[in-house]
């Protein structure tokens, strides 16, 4: 139990992941949440007059304990849970909430920080410390400081059975993924399939005793099976099995849970005087109103849809011209989608992985984070692991000073949940006069390699690894006092900055030249190449904004407006998608319950910052490209005001700060072949 509530004897002081046994997790928690009360005891208690370092300080640094165990906790949740794990997290989460709930609702601590915080322009504060005393009193009063006794304890009930739902949620669709397998016996189903997939699909079938090849939920096996299936009844097979997720007859159904968080959500921002979740959840962000954030959304249809509809007729024409099919289904997008853009470009992944193998890819990612930010990632066999997989870097700067332990997680396995994320194992921070330096993770589900092929990347892939490294050096090159102000800890219509503009430099010649060599003969990638993954990058762009405005909307639909007429979760989502859809509707799908960013992440009416932020990240890569991509100085203002900065100031002013002026969308248009 010790192990994790004492400082780490380890390298860099490292989570210890060896050392650690499913056992310590609940008695570790106990006594960080037992030592973080204490530490909030003795600010309420201290009898001096509330001062800036004896109260607003002083509460950013409690918990930091506690911090550290759920850190890893819950990031081991994520990438190698376990039935047990689950179970901890269920009974945990409550525990966490009613902290978090008694530290918030605790009437003499807010009486002390509403204290410092009538002081404030007296105070002499730098704007780090400036925003973190706003951050603090915000912090009371919206999760209801303000709120008379009965409705601070409603609001206890709301948080705690909102967390469980969440865990719930995304508990069900995991479930429901790994329960589901395509099993094929028969060599002639596979036609059209390349032969990394079948390599991967066969090694599968031989780790389960079986014959033939098996193909799952996870994306390494389904996006190419649904891209390159020429059997068009399996493609619809496996479409249908992947969008009916938690939408079936069975425990794990999530419509109720999602109706059930809808309407939490919703009473507990009427509790504290919001109009809706999103009112709540936009005074915090650059939008600030659901009325700006739809204005946005619907701006963006109106230029982007004309397009889209034009997309969508050219591959209806293509399919029936190919195959005779004159009504595109869902199954057959991706599909008709792959074989248009190899007749427009010549230009397939097949043709393009063996110029991406992870290995090179993300070598490429340091070798640009070096050119621009002058970071050096040397790989280490000394730090502690969660997974064989996981591999351990040490960041360090021009001068060689430890800038940041960075872990790579790649390879989809049973205990890991879909998708690509960025986390952190411990933030950056100072105290006591010392530099800490964070603890950054990727973990992302990129194709195994095989035994006679390395891991090698679809573009789609690489442009993610990128995406994700980018979130990464927001957190690596963090340099401020606070930890709850640093890193990625920004307003999150501001968080997708770095991660979307790092994706820029996977289509500059430049760039590619770094990493993007033959695995085999060590070729570099061919210019015919680069200049068709260029001219192909905007291809169907207007249906992909589409399909993001699509989410982004329906994310607002459920959050900012009164939910409790909802009855139907599947008839309200197809409602919602009405001026957005594209292809006929499924009756055996729904989105929604699968939609774990904004019903189990924390994208509940903020899924329109991934187009929010493309503005901001056009505009700002039209800056790289005007001086050089590899511009030490356009770099050096991106790093000092933005990648360093985290949350210490408005996201508005560290961007303009950085550009000279606000964000301009004509560049994303333009990138986007929309204008």
């Amino acid at each position: 139990m010790k192990i994790l509530t004492h400082k780490f004897n380890t390298k860099h002081n490292t989570a210890p992941f060896s050392q650690i046994t499913i056992s310590d997790y609940v008695p570790a928690i106990q006594e960080g949440i037992a030592l973080t009360r204490s530490e909030i005891d003795a600010i309420v208690a201290n009898a001096d007059e509330p001062t800036f370092e004896n109260t607003i300080e002083a509460l950013e640094f409690a918990g930091q304990t506690l911090d550290r165990i759920t850190s890893i906790f819950f990031n081991l949740n994520s990438a190698e849970t376990s039935d047990a794990m689950q179970k901890i997290a269920q009974e945990v989460s409550p525990w966490l909430t009613e902290l978090g709930n008694d530290i918030s609702l605790n009437e003499v601590l807010f009486q002390k920080v509403k204290s410092v915080y009538e002081q404030k322009d007296n105070l002499k504060l730098s704007t780090e410390q400036a925003t973190l005393l706003d951050k603090k009193y915000k912090g009371f009063a919206r999760n209801g400081a303000l709120l008379p006794e009965d409705k601070k304890a409603r609001l206890r009930e709301i948080d705690t059975e909102l967390a469980k739902l969440k865990l719930t949620f995304g508990e069900n669709v995991l479930a429901e993924t790994n329960a589901y397998q395509l099993h094929i016996t028969n060599e002639a189903d596979l036609k059209g399939l390349p032969e990394g997939t079948i390599e991967a699909a066969h090694s599968l079938a031989k780790s389960h005793d079986k014959d033939g090849w098996i193909f799952t939920l996870d994306i390494p096996s389904y996006q190419p099976f649904v891209t390159y299936a020429d059997n068009r009844e399996l493609r619809k097979e496996l479409a249908i099995a992947y969008g009916k997720k938690a939408f079936q007859d069975n425990t794990f159904n999530n419509e109720n849970n999602v109706l059930k968080i809808a309407n939490l959500r919703h009473e507990r921002a009427n509790l504290l005087g919001y109009k809706t979740h999103a009112n709540f959840v936009l005074e915090e962000r650059m939008a600030q109103t659901p009325e700006k954030v739809k204005s946005f959304l619907n701006d963006l249809l109106v230029k982007a849809k004309p397009a889209a509809k034009r997309e969508f007729q050219q591959l209806t024409s293509f399919a029936e011209k190919l195959d005779g099919i004159n009504q595109l289904e869902k199954w057959d997008g991706a599909y008709y989608s792959e074989k248009l853009r190899q007749e427009l470009f010549n230009l397939d992944d097949e043709k393009l992985k063996p110029y991406f193998k992870l290995q090179n890819v993300q070598n490429g990612a340091f070798e640009v984070a070096k050119k621009l930010f002058g970071l050096n990632f040397t790989e280490v066999f000394d730090i502690d692991k969660y997974h064989e997989d996981v591999h351990t870097f040490e960041v360090t700067d021009e001068k060689g000073e430890l800038v940041a332990i960075f872990y790579s997680d790649f390879f989809p396995r049973k205990g890991k949940r879909n998708g690509a994320w960025m986390t952190s194992f411990k933030p950056q921070y100072v105290k006591d006069g010392m530099d800490e330096r964070p603890h950054v993770s990727i973990v992302c589900n990129f194709t195994k390699p095989t035994e006679t092929k390395p891991s090698l990347l679809t573009f789609n892939e690489v442009t993610t690894l990128f995406h994700e490294f980018g979130h990464a050096l927001h957190g690596m090159l963090a340099n401020t006092t606070y930890p709850s102000l640093s890193g990625t800890s920004v307003y999150w219509d501001f968080v997708e900055l770095p991660s979307q503009v790092m994706e820029n430099w996977c289509y500059e010649p430049e760039a590619l030249a770094l990493f993007a060599h033959h695995y085999e003969t060590r070729e570099v990638i061919p210019q015919e190449y680069v200049d068709k993954i260029k001219e192909s990058a905007s291809f169907l762009e207007g249906m992909a904004t589409l399909r993001q405005l699509s989410f982004g909307l329906l994310d607002m639909d459920f959050h900012g407006a009164d939910p409790s007429e909802i009855t139907n979760v599947k008839a309200f989502e197809k409602k919602s998608m009405e001026n957005t859809a594209l292809y006929p509707d499924v009756a055996e799908n729904c989105m929604s319950v699968s939609f774990s960013h904004i019903f189990q992440g924390g994208y509940s009416s903020g899924y329109y910052s991934y187009k929010w932020a493309e503005v901001l990240d056009a505009d700002a890569f039209a800056y790289f490209q005007e001086k050089g991509i590899f511009n030490k100085e356009v770099a050096d203002k991106f790093k000092d005001n933005v990648l360093s900065q985290g949350g210490t100031d408005q996201p508005m002013t560290l961007y303009k700060k950085f550009r000279g002026h606000e964000p301009q969308p004509e560049a994303l248009l333009k990138r986007a072949g929309l204008l």
